[in-house]
């Protein structure tokens, strides 16, 4: 697909020229943090499913900012909100009305099972708001002296104290110590393993007060949430009081082919967090619960960032888009065109690939734990192909494009995945 065509298909304008600049990544390096393990390339611009680096090569982008970018790059309906915005009132405070803050919340509410919203500025933020409102839950209303958080191995809730502690992933957790007490560990979609937590750790004043999970874990390799293992989840939290909370940081926002990823396990949270996709790529995170576990009172929790004017005009872009546009039907469609072709190339390359799993558009390709080849090795192949991918550790190949992928664009994806898996494997 053209440039051209690209443009035409989204309604896209970028600048008629382009100018390519040197990037000195000695320069950059010489500044900035070593946190991060990059690839080799610096990109510069975009236009929907498409990015440009600094050299001015053109790659196909199934990353989305690890499924961030909602609506791709440069949507004109974000375009124009960010210039209206910038114009008009970008930040003031929360000890203010913000009347597009209300709007923000307001579809959040009509659009899911929330009755409230805190605003904030990341899948951390909003996490950390998750944990500290259960902590005041147990302490007010379950009468918990010591409460316990159950948390999944393989899980990622972020990079806080409490949410790396929260996080069932030692390597995330090294050289952090002392991490933040009250987490207990549990594997993800066992049961039993719940049922034993609970009974294992009530005693005396110290309790299992709230169950946080992923509705599917996204750094923990892709795994859906099983759904007789959430609503069997459902029932023990009905049944003790213990709160319910989904990290739906990733999942959420439309990417599993439904608003939130609690609608694919047929139950609904007491509290849930959205980041990531909320903002289509502006920095925006919110928590939301039912109104029975509204505890926060004026002073227990604040934000000088959250709910901003600017952030908050975006996010409900971001909202009002994915409904006007039908994305939805979107992601279902190219989700099953996906999976479909990535299945076909497990068929075809049985001693490498082990497995397919996800729902609409994130999903993962597994790896043999036995092959000297990586996830990495793949998405470096595919970058050289002009392709963008992203790992989901060592073994796990992620694919997370933005909500506006087309077929072609999809068709295209698996193409060059075919060429970067026989390049590796030569």
């Amino acid at each position: 697909m053209t440039i051209d065509t690209l443009i035409s298909n989204h309604n896209l304008s970028v600048s008629a020229a382009t100018v390519v600049k040197p990037f000195d990544s000695d320069n950059f390096k010489e500044s900035v943090m070593d946190t991060y393990a990059r690839f080799p390339i610096a990109l510069e611009r975009g236009a929907g499913c498409r990015v440009w680096d600094s050299t001015g090569k053109e790659y196909l982008d199934l990353v989305a900012g690890i499924a961030t970018c909602t609506l791709g790059h440069a949507h004109p309906a974000m375009v124009e909100t960010v210039t209206r915005q910038i114009q008009t009132l970008h930040h003031v405070s929360n000890l203010f009305y913000i009347p597009v803050q209300g709007q923000l919340a307001q579809w959040l509410v009509q659009h899911s099972c929330a009755e409230k919203v805190f605003l904030c500025n990341s899948g951390a933020e909003a996490n950390e708001a998750a944990i500290k409102l259960a902590r005041k839950y147990a302490h007010t209303v379950q009468n918990i002296e010591h409460p316990v958080m159950l948390t999944a191995n393989a899980s990622f809730h972020g990079r806080t104290l409490a949410t790396i502690t929260a996080t069932g992933q030692p390597k995330y957790q090294k050289n952090f110590a002392p991490l933040v007490p009250g987490f207990h560990y549990v594997p993800y979609n066992e049961i039993q393993a719940i049922e034993a937590a609970i009974s294992e750790l009530d005693e005396g004043d110290r309790a299992v007060s709230a169950i946080l999970l992923e509705p599917l874990q996204g750094e923990g390799g892709v795994r859906p949430g099983e759904v007789a293992y959430f609503q069997a989840i459902r029932r023990i939290c009905d049944e003790t009081g213990i709160l319910l909370i989904l990290d739906e940081v990733q999942a959420g926002m439309g990417r599993t082919g439904k608003l939130w990823g609690y609608e694919n396990l047929g139950i609904e949270p007491d509290i849930f967090t959205s980041a990531k996709g909320l903002g289509g790529g502006i920095p925006i995170g919110a928590m939301m619960c039912k109104q029975h576990c509204d505890v926060f009172a004026p002073g227990d929790h604040a934000s000088t960032f959250g709910g901003n004017p600017f952030a908050c005009a975006v996010a409900l872009t971001v909202c009002q888009t994915i409904e006007r546009e039908n994305l939805l039907e979107n992601v279902q469609a190219r989700g099953e065109q996906l999976r479909t072709g990535l299945r076909a190339l497990a068929a075809k390359y049985l001693a490498l690939i082990t497995d397919v799993r996800g729902w609409g558009l994130i999903h993962g390709m597994e790896l043999a734990a036995d092959s000297e080849i990586t996830a990495a090795d793949v998405v470096k192949a595919a970058i050289a192909e002009g392709l963008l991918l992203v790992p989901a550790g060592a073994k796990v190949l992620r694919f997370v494009p933005p909500l506006i992928v087309t077929e072609t664009e999809v068709n295209l994806a698996l193409q060059i995945l075919e060429k970067a898996i026989a390049a590796v494997q030569a």
